[in-house]
């Protein structure tokens, strides 16, 4: 089993998240959209994507109820066929003190969460969305949200800690978000002083 896949994190030690943030300086990220006969898995930013996908480790993609979708390889992203739900994606990313994790989801059919941390719609299809880590919904600080057109917002949450918008155009939209965790992690061997998890839901509205 891949030492840094989200089963065998959680296994090592006790995430404490000092708060949820999502930044106003651009950041790299994955993101999925739909292809000629799958998904595209893309990194960088949304409107600047990398000619290379991130070196990564333990990249994977599966579906809501686990299971493992093959994935290829593809002018500089990953490649996933379709399949009858959101799709997930998981990789890591690490230097010498830090650590990485990103996550990205397309769909907004499905109300449950599935990755570690994961923005979810309130109701299938819906424009409202919660942040959940673990299965339990937390506060985001703030959403960003790209999308293919150009236009950019940066989401605060209602009351309820609820993020919600009006995708008004045809478009590809991204919602971004990231968390860093409060203190340094060791997973085998390995101090990480700083360890962040970057997560992203896609979808496509065509008109």
């Amino acid at each position: 089993m891949n030492c840094f896949s989200p089963a065998g994190l959680a296994r090592r030690y006790l995430l404490i998240f000092a708060l949820f943030f999502a930044s106003t300086v651009q950041a790299q990220y994955f993101w999925i959209d739909g292809d000629v006969d799958g998904k595209r898995i893309q990194s960088g930013e949304l409107n600047k994507p990398q000619s290379e996908a991130l070196a990564v480790q333990g990249a994977r993609a599966f579906s809501a109820d686990g299971k493992a979708v093959v994935l290829g390889a593809a002018d500089g992203a990953y490649k996933a066929g379709n399949i009858g739900s959101d799709l997930r994606f998981t990789a890591n990313r690490t230097d010498d003190k830090s650590l990485t994790i990103y996550h990205a989801r397309f769909g907004r059919q499905e109300t449950k969460a599935v990755s570690d941390i994961e923005l979810v719609p309130t109701a299938p299809g819906g424009n409202t969305f919660r942040l959940f880590w673990k299965g339990n919904a937390v506060g985001a600080s703030q959403v960003n949200v790209h999308t293919s057109e150009g236009w950019s917002r940066v989401l605060r949450p209602g009351a309820d800690g609820s993020i919600g918008f009006n995708p008004s155009f045809p478009a590809l939209y991204v919602l971004e978000v990231s968390a860093k965790v409060n203190g340094a992690v060791t997973v085998d061997g390995k101090k990480y002083e700083d360890v962040r998890h970057v997560a992203t839901l896609s979808f496509r509205v065509d008109r």
